[in-house]
């Protein structure tokens, strides 16, 4: 392809004919009106905190792996990984790996002790050993940060895809876009409650995979299934010749390339699956051989998503050249549209049209799946853990009008901010959610989980000194000052050597656990040993201990509250 061609189908993809864009209105409109009337009919229909918040585990678990899936498969993964494939090919696809690996690390080591400790809310979790409400509103303080900017990014990106398949080119029209979006997630997280927003999750993995996989056979056929040829051609138009198939491209410009990237790696495969609105799905699975099965369905499913992305990306550089796709956005964001834009070449039929929309409204429903998963995991942090815990009893109904509330109080502010970032470079905010699970909920969720002598200073400190570290260090990297694909790239207030803050951080965020536990005592320490000996077997293995009359006691989790 030429470059005169590539540029054509990078304008042909910028201006969609009108026939295209009607199309995809049609079909977003639609895809909205479904979701969320599945909400409206599968939401609690009673005041059931079970219902609300888990489901009843009634998702058998091929649905809630596919659940999971769409909740770890967010639209920053899809067109930030297909981005990142696209221009510096294989980084890129390590990078995709390293998802997949940290969805793993999930399943054998800590998917299973999550769901035995935990009920609802990370916090449940947490606070199983050491309960308190000063837990409890630190490990929701915790959720909302780290989530936060995750939506900030979803809730631009849904704005900004709209209006640029629709052709809306005014701030105020992309804005509208914005609020409007924002207004449909929060009701999906209100009204559908937990097994709502996960058949959302699954019509959305069923859509990206299925739409994706097409996508890239037709891709493949167009090298006539030579994979040679097809990565040799990426290579030739990338521009950057054998480097863009080998390691260290996307950090060449750094001072220590290699370094950074262990500190990028790093933390997408310990935080990555780590984040609340992953491990909450943990709490819908119905025994431990259930969460055990969801798991693996969920890792099949993100193989395939990373299978299905590599090649995508590759394609569009294939296809388009990499300068064409760093034209249209300079961090590749649009590469994986790019790419399944141009296998039809200049022109396209009816028929290439209803799959190229289809592929659209996949990204789409992956933007608003994503939003109302991160909103309904806040929503749920913040009425259970801060406002249910400051009364002894409080009645249903009222904790479900509070999680309804809550996640209103989460999805507005998001809504604000997002049409306040919605032009800048956002990649930061991804990174800085990912940085937060890998250095403060992941070695919170691992001492709490195995480590007998952790105590509350322990928690409190893991929690507190990494996401302290990681908002202290974050403003120093390349990422928001310094280039001129940064969030501010008229400053350079660079100071820190790395795109990621892990490297630091996480060693730093279990460092801050094990000071907090020294410091507490060894009279606390022995407390903490003697509540973990008492509980260990239910949380590793969900054993059950019988009363003197061989009767099973009734496991803690499955109470009408659970520890304050």
């Amino acid at each position: 392809m030429t470059a005169t061609t590539a540029t054509t189908t990078v304008t042909a993809m910028t201006g969609l004919r009108n026939s295209s864009q009607t199309m995809s209105l049609v079909a977003f409109t639609s895809v909205a009106t479904i979701t969320l009337l599945l909400c409206v009919m599968t939401g609690p229909d009673r005041d059931d905190l079970d219902e609300f918040y888990t489901g009843y585990g009634s998702l058998s678990p091929l649905r809630n792996g596919l659940a999971i899936a769409g909740d770890y498969i967010s639209a920053a993964s899809v067109l930030g990984a297909g981005g990142v494939i696209a221009l510096y090919g294989y980084d890129g696809v390590v990078l995709a790996l390293s998802t997949a690996l940290s969805l793993m690390l999930l399943m054998f080591l800590l998917a299973e002790p999550l769901r035995n400790a935990g009920r609802f809310t990370m916090g449940d979790a947490l606070a199983r050993r050491m309960p308190g409400r000063s837990v409890r509103i630190v490990a929701c303080a915790v959720t909302i940060i780290a989530l936060l900017p995750l939506m900030l990014v979803q809730l631009a990106g849904a704005g900004q895809l709209l209006a640029f398949i629709l052709g809306f080119s005014s701030d105020f029209l992309q804005t509208g876009c914005i609020i409007g979006l924002g207004a449909l997630m929060i009701s999906y997280a209100a009204i559908g409650g937990m097994k709502g927003t996960a058949l959302i999750q699954i019509l959305k993995i069923v859509m990206l995979l299925g739409s994706g996989a097409v996508i890239a056979v037709l891709l493949l056929n167009r090298f006539h299934w030579d994979l040679g040829s097809f990565f040799d051609t990426a290579a030739e138009r990338s521009g950057a010749g054998p480097a863009f198939l080998r390691s260290g491209l996307e950090f060449a410009g750094g001072p220590s390339p290699r370094l950074d990237m262990i500190s990028s790696e790093l933390t997408v495969v310990i935080g990555g699956a780590c984040l609340p609105h992953i491990t909450m799905r943990m709490y819908t699975a119905s025994s431990a051989r259930q969460v055990r099965r969801s798991m693996s369905w969920a890792v099949s499913s993100v193989a395939l998503f990373v299978a299905i992305v590599t090649v995508v990306g590759f394609g569009a550089t294939a296809l388009l050249g990499r300068a064409a796709i760093a034209r249209a956005d300079p961090q590749g964001n649009t590469a994986y549209l790019l790419g399944s834009r141009a296998v039809f070449g200049a022109g396209m039929s009816t028929t290439e049209t209803l799959l190229f929309t289809t592929v659209t409204t996949a990204v789409f429903l992956t933007l608003l799946a994503s939003v109302a998963g991160m909103i309904l995991a806040c929503a749920n942090s913040l009425a259970h853990d801060v406002f249910a815990t400051r009364v002894q009893d409080m009645p249903v109904r009222r904790e479900m009008s509070l999680a309804r509330y809550s996640a209103l109080a989460v999805g507005v502010p998001a809504i604000l901010l997002a049409t306040l970032v919605q032009h800048r470079g956002l990649q930061p905010l991804v990174t800085l959610s990912f940085c937060l699970g890998a250095s403060a909920i992941a070695p919170a969720l691992v001492y709490s989980l195995f480590w007998r002598r952790y105590t509350r200073t322990g928690l409190l400190s893991t929690l507190i000194g990494g996401t302290l570290a990681v908002l202290l260090l974050m403003p120093g990297t390349n990422l928001v000052s310094g280039s001129p694909a940064a969030a501010f790239p008229n400053a350079d207030f660079n100071w820190f050597p790395f795109t990621t803050t892990g490297l630091v951080t996480i060693p730093l965020g279990f460092a801050c656990g094990w000071l907090g536990t020294v410091a507490s005592g060894r009279r606390e320490e022995e407390e903490q040993r003697r509540r973990y000996d008492a509980m260990e077997g239910w949380i590793l293995a969900g054993a059950v201990r019988r009363d003197s009359g061989g009767t099973p006691e009734e496991p803690p989790h499955d109470r009408r509250k659970s520890p304050a």
